[in-house]
């Protein structure tokens, strides 16, 4: 009996051996795991933190031209009133050169059609005097 007892001992032993070498590995294998987590965690926490500067760098310079942007439209407003302004004298000036040209060409028309209503009553009076 004490025998089996013996040999029950060494197998609980051995069993108890077997179960803290695989407990250690597994425990050896969890902290190999861990580490390559934790350094790849940590590499994408950089990365992250690199990005986040980059994208604050960024919005600080939209910030900027968006604060740009009420002067630009203000400034484009004036220069298209001062266009308004510029086109309306420009079609002001055109119509008033319409209006020239078309007195002048009707006086020049006016000028011809007399012309010519002289020469026929010349040619006429001429024509009466010598018969």
């Amino acid at each position: 009996m004490t025998v089996i007892l013996l040999i029950l001992i060494l197998v609980g032993a051995l069993l108890l051996l077997v179960a803290a070498i695989r407990a250690l590995g597994a425990y050896l294998r969890f902290r190999r795991a861990r580490a390559a987590f934790q350094s790849e965690v940590t590499d994408e926490v950089t990365r992250l933190t690199e990005r986040t500067n980059e994208l604050e760098s960024s919005l600080s310079a939209l910030d900027a031209r968006a604060a740009e942007l009420p002067i630009q439209i203000s400034d484009l407003q004036q220069s298209l009133t001062t266009l308004r302004v510029l086109i309306g004298a420009l079609s002001a000036s055109l119509r008033q050169v319409q209006k020239i040209l078309s007195y002048s060409a009707l006086k020049t028309l006016s000028a011809a059609r007399i012309g010519r209503m002289l020469q026929t009553t010349s040619a006429t009076r001429n024509r009466q005097q010598s018969g």
